[in-house]
């Protein structure tokens, strides 16, 4: 039986899985819920799970090479709108599809334990929180997923919802997948005063005003116009009052690139614009980087034996694409930046549905179906790598 027609076997399994992440929706860093949920599974399969930082581990064979495999699990703090049967119970929703990245990899970690005493090397799980903050990945390398032992691949699947039905893949083996993200703070300060009287204050509003223009120059101006950048800005907070100048005021935004060099030199130019620009109108101001990946580049080889492994397998409908790129971010790119990976966008679309939805929309949904495709290329290309590196 190959792995795909025993994923097939288990699908009532990995879409219980599936539910059981979707109505207990969590977010962020701790996810007690989805940790003690996936600790459990894993243990009725005969693996010991460990803690990595606020994350959960574990590890399928010994010895050799050690490739990681890779699924997040949080949600988004909103309310779902699916009207699907098993919408979330909690205030949060799994509205980008880790709910099925999670249930996908306990599928694989089964598939990989019934067959354990063939793997070539070791198969090291990764279930990580706080995705969509762009800090998980990095917490769980500072708390050693990539060491004991020391892992020497990784690969990571995430679903597509809209039209295209499961079977197809998208993957970029030539150039950034992904952009780089820097989400930002900047604090400006000035002086408060009457409004009746502006020369008496310094008017953070007013530098603040400057400070968009001038940053939003570095994209016009100093970015070379084959490249590609977005300067983006979300709020801008200051003051209550018609007539009273504030002290403070708030400017949050975030800054993506496809290149690691211009990301670099736009981030030190940044802060060069920001508080040179402050100390003109006589104000001070400070940036600071909340949260933060790099662009994510895949290893070339690897991907392409990836592709090669996934299509060994008798998906219906499988269908690759290459030099698939978006302005969106991914912190699996820390992953990227230390060891050869891999990552696709897998379809989990509906062909027949006559309205979809994008990722994060509360109305968005994922076809199931997608679940013993997803499992069987995570435990198929984990165990077809560890053969090849073997020798």
């Amino acid at each position: 039986m190959d792995r795909y027609e025993r994923a097939l076997a288990l699908k009532e399994e990995l879409v219980s899985h599936r539910r059981y992440f979707h109505t207990h929706a969590e977010t962020g860093l701790t996810m007690p819920l989805a940790k003690a949920y996936i600790k459990e599974q894993l243990q009725k399969l005969g693996i010991e799970a460990k803690d990595c930082g606020e994350g959960v581990t574990a590890t399928v064979g010994s010895g050799g090479k050690v490739i990681l495999l890779r699924a997040d699990m949080d949600a988004l703090p909103m309310r779902e709108e699916s009207g699907e049967p098993f919408m979330s119970q909690t205030d949060a929703a799994h509205t980008c599809g880790h709910d099925l990245h999670a249930a996908m990899l306990l599928g694989a970690a089964k598939l990989l334990k019934e067959n354990e005493s063939a793997l070539k090397g070791t198969v090291k799980l990764m279930f990580q929180p706080a995705e969509e903050t762009l800090s998980g990945a990095k917490h769980m390398i500072e708390h050693g997923i990539l060491s004991d032992p020391p892992v020497d691949a990784a690969l990571g699947y995430h679903v597509n919802g809209g039209r295209e039905a499961p079977g197809g893949f998208l993957y970029n083996s030539s150039a950034a997948m992904m952009f780089s993200a820097d989400m930002f703070r900047i604090t400006l300060n000035g002086k408060g005063t009457h409004g009746a009287y502006p020369q008496l204050g310094v008017d953070p509003i007013l530098i603040g005003s400057h400070i968009v223009i001038a940053l939003e120059a570095l994209i016009a101006r100093e970015t070379d116009p084959q490249a590609a950048a977005a300067l983006t800005f979300g709020s801008f907070q200051a003051g209550a009052n018609t007539n009273i100048i504030p002290e403070t005021a708030v400017l949050l935004g975030s800054l993506r690139t496809n290149d690691a060099a211009l990301r670099k030199q736009l981030l030190a130019r940044m802060e060069a614009v920001v508080s040179g620009t402050a100390a003109v109108f006589g104000g001070s101001a400070e940036v600071e980087i909340l949260s933060a990946a790099p662009p994510l580049v895949t290893d070339a080889a690897m991907t392409e034996a990836a592709v090669r492994y996934m299509g060994e397998l008798p998906i219906p409908g499988i269908n690759g694409q290459n030099g698939y790129s978006v302005s969106g971010s991914e912190d699996f790119a820390y992953i990227a930046e230390r060891v050869p990976a891999v990552y696709m966008f897998i379809s989990a679309g509906f062909p027949d549905a006559k309205e979809t939805y994008s990722a994060h929309n509360p109305k968005v949904r994922f076809n199931e179906d997608v679940l013993p495709i997803g499992t069987a290329w995570l435990a198929h290309c984990a165990e077809r790598w560890l053969e090849d590196n073997s020798r």
